[in-house]
């Protein structure tokens, strides 16, 4: 893909914390931005939400999917919205993910694709969203080498790095998980629906 967004930097994650009320504001004006460049490029945004519901720290990807199915299917054009792949009902995880992706790039000319997944990182950084520019390396956290997909990244840091990652999703706070889809999954009707 040749087309780099302005308004997000390569270098570093745009970090913004869903506990402050003001941080929804400066990602959807980020959001905005980027989706109006993609709109100029004729792109067809395709919402790529990774994860599954059989852990809890691993459904952030299907409950935005989910949030943002719904949302298209309450518009009076649906056909004019993104792409969504990556609900609670068709799960899009390690293995089908090789898969969706040939699917995607064989069914779209020119797709923009976000993709969203959920992230263990620092502890102070548990309930932030990310945003950047580049590709998502989905299951580099739990140590599985799945390809790399997207043009923008989203990411929800769900809880905290530690020697045991898969432990550590499947005990993840549901309330962290929740609170951090439905920030997300606001910004994204707000923008693209």
């Amino acid at each position: 893909m040749n087309f780099i967004s302005k308004s997000l930097s390569k270098e570093q994650a745009a970090y913004f914390n869903i506990y402050k009320k003001q941080e929804f504001f400066y990602l959807k004006n980020r959001l905005l931005k980027l989706q109006k460049e993609l709109r100029l490029q004729k792109m067809t945004i395709i919402f790529l939400c990774i994860g599954s519901d059989r852990a809890t720290g691993d459904c952030f990807g299907p409950l935005v999917g989910e949030a943002l199915f719904h949302a298209k299917k309450k518009r009076p054009f649906p056909l004019s919205c993104p792409e969504i792949y990556g609900t609670l009902d068709k799960p899009v995880h390690a293995v089908n993910l090789e898969k969706t992706i040939q699917k995607i790039h064989h069914s779209y000319e020119n797709p923009y694709i976000f993709a969203i997944d959920a992230s263990l990182g620092l502890r102070e950084h548990i309930g932030f969203i990310t945003l950047s520019a580049g590709p998502l390396f989905p299951g580099a956290g739990v140590k599985k080498k799945l390809p790399e997909i997207g043009d923008t990244s989203i990411t929800g840091i769900v809880n905290e790095h530690s020697e045991r990652c898969q432990q550590t999703l499947q005990t993840t706070r549901l309330s962290t998980v929740t609170h951090l889809s439905g920030f997300l999954s606001r910004a994204l009707t707000e923008t693209f629906f």
